[in-house]
């Protein structure tokens, strides 16, 4: 794999890689599950001499991860998902203590998040951790996707774009649907976004949720934590679907539910999660109220249609605190544009806290040495993770809890399996 661009020589990597070290310290005391798959990897060695390239947010949660694929044997480099997540001090801990060849420095410019991607696939990896799909798409651009073993992808918006060129036949590897693993999909949409994405917000703009009018826009896994964590904090919300049982799953659950214009007149904070582009745009900003704050929980800068938030406004955005953009409308009205509709909990926040990633890493780790062991055998295309890796880390959260649970006695289980089989 290729040397990296991180290390800990000047005085000034030396002092970062110092205070990332304690971070992923902090990280790794509330993983517990990650820590008892690295214990077991460093002893079985699964992973031995295998090159990993991983495209991932650079945090203390993310290095916990490297430590247990470099446990098992494996080289691993490194680039980063979204350049303005790096954490600096963690890349710099990772080059110095990890032995990973990292390419990520915080707020890099497009073109250099591209050569970075570049250059790990130029490295020959023979499996690639993908947080958005842009390295294993990359890898295809390069010729080099039919040469792996597989790949895995952390998020929603990957796999559609994943499965889109599936359906096209242009998809020459194996993925495993690491978003879609139980564990993965409970933990880091419903709890570590639903927390994380407030915790941006009221970072960036200190806003009272209690009392006041939350739009949360996309009711998967994700917006269902939103909604839930924002109702929690004492506000009230509107779930917006264009999904017919998602929408009546969350009027069941007590939300108001409507279309996003009639939303938009009445909202006063706008939570974007659907992975789609334009869900607000000119007509929307047009209804809101004066003080609107605007947020984006999706994977890409795409949902808050930018170009027509500009377009609507006298002036240039005006930066009233450091992660919030005032627009000023010709009417008089000022709309807050968050992170400027980065993904909020990542750009305004810490992103999930490591109690949630430490189920979500734990899932990628254990989906990774299943690509090792059945390296060969699994056609291109984008597959279910097996549930026994759901399963292996259930039980491993649930022994840190020290909570135990019944099994099934032999003949409950003879019983079921007869009525399976009728």
């Amino acid at each position: 794999m290729p040397p990296g661009r991180r290390s800990a020589r000047t005085s000034h990597e030396t002092v970062l890689a110092a205070s990332g070290r304690d971070r992923i310290a902090w990280a790794d005391r509330q993983m517990p599950v990650l820590r008892a798959i690295r214990a077991r990897f460093e002893r079985e060695r699964p992973l031995e001499g295998v090159r990993i390239a991983a495209c991932l947010h650079v945090t203390a949660e993310t290095a916990n991860l490297l430590r247990a694929l470099r446990g098992a044997g494996a080289e691993v480099a490194l680039c980063a998902a979204n350049p303005l997540s790096t954490q600096d001090e963690i890349a710099a801990a990772l080059a110095a203590d990890v032995g990973a060849a990292v390419y990520a420095v915080r707020g890099e410019d497009r073109s250099a998040y591209l050569r970075n991607l570049e250059t790990l696939v130029a490295g020959a990896p023979q499996i690639l951790i993908d947080d958005g799909a842009e390295l294993i798409v990359t890898a295809h651009a390069q010729g080099a996707a039919e040469s792996l073993l597989g790949a895995t992808e952390e998020t929603t918006t990957g796999l559609v774009r994943l499965r889109s060129m599936a359906a096209e036949g242009t998809l020459r590897c194996a993925v495993l649907a690491a978003n879609e693993m139980l564990t993965e999909r409970l933990f880091n949409d419903r709890y570590g976004t639903g927390q994380s994405a407030l915790d941006g917000i009221l970072r960036a703009t200190n806003v009272l949720f209690a009392g006041r009018s939350v739009v949360v826009l996309g009711y998967g896994a994700a917006g269902r934590g939103i909604a839930a964590r924002a109702r929690g904090a004492g506000a009230a919300v509107t779930v917006c679907e264009v999904d017919a049982v998602r929408a009546l799953e969350a009027r069941m659950e007590g939300y108001a539910v409507m279309g996003s214009l009639a939303a938009a007149a009445r909202g006063e904070v706008f939570i974007t999660v659907t992975g789609a582009p334009n869900v607000l745009r000119r007509e929307h900003f047009e209804l809101m109220v004066d003080g609107a704050v605007l947020a984006n929980a999706g994977h890409f800068d795409v949902e808050i249609n930018l170009a027509e938030l500009a377009s609507l406004a006298v002036a240039p955005p005006r930066a009233v605190l450091p992660l919030v953009d005032e627009y000023e409308l010709a009417d008089g009205r000022r709309l807050n544009l968050v992170a400027k509709g980065r993904v909020v909990n990542l750009a305004a926040a810490a992103g999930h806290p490591a109690a949630v990633m430490d189920m979500s890493f734990a899932a990628q780790a254990l989906a990774v040495a299943h690509l090792a062991r059945s390296a060969g055998t699994l056609s291109a295309g984008v597959h279910p993770a097996p549930h026994a890796l759901d399963e292996e880390v259930a039980r491993l959260k649930l022994a840190s809890l020290g909570v135990e649970i019944d099994e099934l006695s032999d003949e409950q289980a003879r019983y079921l399996a007869a009525v399976r089989l009728r």
